[in-house]
């Protein structure tokens, strides 16, 4: 029987786990494979990771697991990089930080792996298998007919050395399979307690396709040993590799770290997430396009899965490193609420200086094509041709502060500032039951009342004062108030009134009222 646990514990006291952990020697790492964007499951991977370094004052390291040659793209693993930095997810050891287990990409570690792949063959714990493959297709089909588990028979597992010699003379393709010990294999996951199961269900599992090509158990194993990784947290989805990754340590005389699973991101279906979802974006990089903050999303991925045991929800990251404990992990699914994440991400936006909000949002203005930049602090409006400041813009975005959930919607909610003539419908104008004639009577008597204020006493405040006491007096007041919003905004939905006339200026505030007066 083969054991291997990493610290006497019980299910009854989580803390025990990590009462040995000794600061300043952690070592996690995060290991992506460049074969697709960064997404959302491997940046909460990667987040507590270095959450649980900094806790311990220990090292985070970034390792590109990169064997995979028809998969693995330089452009993946760009990305990679690029949105954990975006994050805040930064690492100490890596591709671009070299280290002392230098070099961090798999690809360029070939030399290592085969030092260890031949140590296992020459001390008869792994074998060449030189089976074809439509032959193990064929056998595979029949256990499964069987309702058996489709396991390697072990044909090639005693093939004498000579015919082993002759068939790599002879050029005769062959994988690299490991000796799988007979017997249970036990480890002590931190969050889960002792998890057990029969080797007998792995059968000899291949770690190789050549000497110069191992597979991700093997090449893992190998790494984390090397680079002195103490812990590895990674998703519940791996527990079926840790037995297999335990087994191979023992065999090449290696130490295992310890380990810690995490719970699924689960759909509001409470279904695994999936790219192929349509209502969740997957990719991290969607989220920057869309407008959330980097320390909004870190905020939202440490609460899949993770609880402060308090009412707290917003945490910033240096309080995330300090509140931070495995024991605080969930083990059921995590489930992923995007109007969460957007609640957050308002929370965000609103604790941003207005001068660095109107500035995160520029470029959605520009890219919608609503404004033009002429030079630093000046633009102008692309519709009208009309140039206007820094400052100006800065108002605009002002109004929009409280409302905004991503930085996106800026376009969508602040457009008809940057347009010349809106476009709307008359009936959009009508509040309730109002008639033709009462609504051109109600513009007229706008009209008046927004002349007679004068240019130097424009503000929000000079128009609240004197449009309201009008509007009292109809009774209702969104007679008035309502085709007032419309003419300056052509949305049923916008700021208010009084806000957008300050921010559009007495003259525009008149022409529009006129233009709404002209479509009844």
């Amino acid at each position: 029987m083969f054991h291997a646990m990493q610290q006497p514990s019980t299910l009854h006291e989580p803390q025990s786990k990590l009462q040995f952990i000794e600061p300043d020697k952690v070592r996690t790492r995060f290991a992506p494979s460049p074969t697709g964007f960064f997404h959302i499951g491997s940046a909460r991977t990667a987040l507590f990771n270095y959450l649980f370094a900094k806790k311990y004052n220990g090292i985070f390291v970034l390792r590109i697991e990169d064997t995979d040659r028809e998969r693995s793209k330089k452009e993946w693993e760009q990305d990679i990089q690029e949105n954990m930095q975006w994050l805040g997810i930064d690492w100490q050891e890596g591709p671009n930080k070299p280290g002392p287990f230098a070099p961090y990409r798999q690809s360029e570690r070939k030399q290592i792996y085969k030092k260890h792949l031949e140590q296992l063959l020459n001390e008869g714990k792994a074998y060449y298998c030189f089976c074809e493959q439509s032959e193990l297709d064929a056998y595979r089909q029949s256990l499964i007919s069987a309702n058996k588990p489709p396991l390697y028979s072990g044909k090639c597992r005693d093939l004498p050395a000579s015919q082993i010699k002759e068939n790599i003379v002879n050029a005769k393709s062959y994988v690299i399979r490991f000796k799988m010990p007979a017997g249970k294999i036990t480890f002590d996951d931190i969050l889960r307690g002792p998890i057990a199961t029969d080797s007998e269900n792995f059968g000899d599992i291949v770690i190789a396709k050549n000497l110069d090509e191992p597979l991700y158990n093997f090449a893992c194993v190998v790494d984390d040993f090397l680079m002195k990784i103490t812990h590895i947290i990674r998703g519940e989805d791996h527990i079926s590799n840790t037995p297999k990754q335990i087994l191979l340590a023992q065999a090449l005389g290696f130490t295992s770290p310890k380990f810690l699973h995490l719970p699924l991101i689960l759909d509001q279906q409470r279904a695994k997430l999936s790219k192929r979802n349509p209502e969740i974006m997957t990719a991290v990089s969607e989220y920057k396009k869309q407008g959330f903050l980097p320390k909004a999303l870190i905020n939202f991925l440490a609460l899949l899965g993770w609880n402060p045991g308090n009412q707290q929800e917003i945490f910033s990251l240096e309080t995330l490193i300090n509140e931070f404990s495995p024991e605080k992990i969930q083990k059921s699914g995590a489930v992923f609420n995007p109007q969460k994440l957007e609640w957050i991400n308002g929370m965000y936006i609103r604790q941003i200086s207005l001068g660095h909000l109107t500035l995160l949002c520029l470029p959605y203005l520009i890219n919608r094509g609503l404004l033009q930049e002429i030079s630093p602090k000046e633009y102008k409006i692309t519709a009208t041709d009309e140039k206007i400041t820094f400052e100006y813009l800065c108002q605009i975005v002002g109004l929009y502060q409280e409302r905004l959930k991503k930085l996106s919607e800026i376009s969508e909610l602040a457009d008809f500032f940057f347009k010349g003539n809106l476009t709307y419908g008359a009936e959009l104008l009508i509040w309730k039951q109002t008639t033709d004639k009462e609504l051109k009577s109600v513009l007229d008597k706008l009209t008046k009342l927004l002349s007679k204020i004068k240019p130097l006493d424009w503000s929000k405040q000079e128009i609240e004062k004197i449009i309201m006491p009008a509007a009292g007096k109809l009774k209702d007041r969104g007679k008035m108030l309502w085709p007032m919003r419309v003419a300056l905004s052509g949305q049923k939905a916008s700021a208010g009134p009084f806000e957008i006339a300050e921010v559009l200026g007495k003259e525009k505030t008149l022409q529009r009222v006129k233009e709404a007066k002209e479509k009844l």
